[in-house]
């Protein structure tokens, strides 16, 4: 979508730059970057800088104070947020056919432990960009826009991700209120960030509420800094299934039993451990496993380990394709027991069903990458994000921008600024085009 002078009278002339011989909006980068170094400071170490990254963790003192600075800086911009059942924070902007469908984007704030700066911010402060923009424009589009801030992301309340979406797409688990996380119940978690948890039914949304859903947000992978490609299109968020894992033997003493009579479990479990990489690799394709968790006891020095607890997770876009290297994880189990006499059982822990992008919203962000002279790659999402929950209601799309060296979930994640202002000017043009 290009946009002339003419349109843009009463925009700074920090908001226009030239592509295709055209004068198009843009954001405003320095801004940008104020906004993500004035977030960091809302869970930031003592005494740390930025580069020292940030642990907002969802529901805490520091994510409540950091949402209340993207509450201000959106009145700021005009906007009047809202906040629903869930804790997630919205703002509308009208459009000229008020009662269509939205065009829905934003991300989130909360972190990881020892997280960085950019996961999930930079879509957040790119859509609140975006209000700011067209303000200072005073540009009206047909659709409403409607900026979103999704509640606890991470899965930092008892390994559960996507917490706040995952309401809205009427994904909740049953008894999920009760649940206690570092001593906290969800339900009053929910309601220290403002939710109410006794209205959270209030908060779903009804498949087609929004005419499409945009996330901007890091890759949190290495594909697009290594190919020095500005943009990525995603084509959709791979499944995740994940199990629970025990192998139970025998603990015995280390000293006095002979090695051929162990049943020993940290040996039945490194095997698997080893096995699940085999397999994985084994298949041509895009797909990872991982074992990322183990528990051993008894877990001392001198004692043979007698049960083992651990995690298999495996992640791809295709869901027969992750039940296949299931069945053979299994099968090499099977095998494993019989050569240790440890038993090993293997059971469903958690399965996140892949969510495609809409062919629809992948050309618009095609050709806004295009019309600003980006170059732009097709990539999957490995991580789970908000979106996958949006895909559920409605047409979806990400927009990718290069994580330097693939680095995530620390602090020494960064995104060039510049890369910053590229991913959020296309997500500026592909809001307009899909709200035209």
């Amino acid at each position: 979508m290009i946009i002339s002078r003419r349109a843009v009278i009463g925009a700074s002339a920090a908001s226009l730059f030239e592509a295709n011989g055209a004068s198009v909006l843009r954001v405003d980068g320095a801004r940008l970057r104020g906004d993500l170094e004035a977030l960091s400071v809302f869970g930031r170490p003592s005494g740390g800088t930025f580069a020292d990254g940030v642990s907002r963790v969802g529901y805490s003192p520091s994510d409540v104070a950091g949402r209340r600075f993207v509450m201000d800086a959106m009145e700021k911009a005009g906007a009047r947020p809202r906040l629903d059942a869930a804790g997630n924070i919205f703002c509308r902007r009208a459009g000229l056919e008020d009662s269509l469908p939205p065009v829905l984007f934003g991300s989130h704030i909360d972190s990881v432990p020892s997280g960085g700066n950019f996961d999930g911010d930079l879509g957040v402060l790119s859509s609140l960009e975006v209000l700011r923009v067209l303000q200072a424009a005073g540009l009206r589009t047909r659709r409403p826009l409607e900026v979103v801030v999704w509640a606890c992301e991470e899965a930092t309340f008892n390994g559960n991700s996507l917490n706040g979406s995952r309401v809205v797409a009427g994904k909740m688990k049953p008894g999920e209120l009760d649940e206690v996380s570092s001593g906290v119940k969800k339900a009053d978690a929910i309601r220290a960030i403002g939710g109410d948890p006794a209205r959270i039914e209030t908060a779903r949304m009804r498949p087609g509420a929004f005419h499409a859903y945009l996330e901007l947000h890091i890759e949190q992978g290495g594909i697009l800094d290594r190919e020095r490609i500005p943009i990525g299109v995603v084509d959709g968020i791979v499944c995740v299934d994940r199990y629970s894992v025990v192998a139970e033997g025998f603990a015995n003493h280390a000293g006095t039993t002979p090695m051929a009579d162990r049943r020993d479990a940290l040996v039945a479990a490194s095997q698997l451990v080893l096995a699940v990489r085999e397999i994985v690799m084994a298949e041509q394709g895009g797909q990872v496993g991982t074992v990322g968790h183990l528990e051993v006891t008894p877990n001392a020095a001198n004692i043979i380990p007698g049960l083992v607890k651990m995690n298999i997770e495996l992640r791809d876009l295709s869901t027969a394709k992750l039940q296949r290297l299931a069945s053979r994880i299994r099968e090499r189990a099977a095998k494993i027991t019989a050569d240790t006499r440890v038993r090993i059982a293997i059971d469903p822990l958690m399965h996140h069903e892949s969510a495609l992008a809409a062919a629809s919203v992948q050309r618009v962000i095609e050709d806004q990458a295009r019309m600003l002279e980006l170059r732009y790659r097709h990539l999957p999402s490995g991580a789970g994000h908000d979106a996958q929950m949006m895909a559920t209601l409605g047409p979806m799309g990400m927009i990718f921008v290069p994580s330097i060296g693939g680095i995530s979930h620390s602090p020494k994640e960064v995104t060039s600024w510049d890369d910053c202002a590229r991913g959020a000017n296309v997500l500026l043009h592909a809001v307009l085009a899909l709200a035209a």
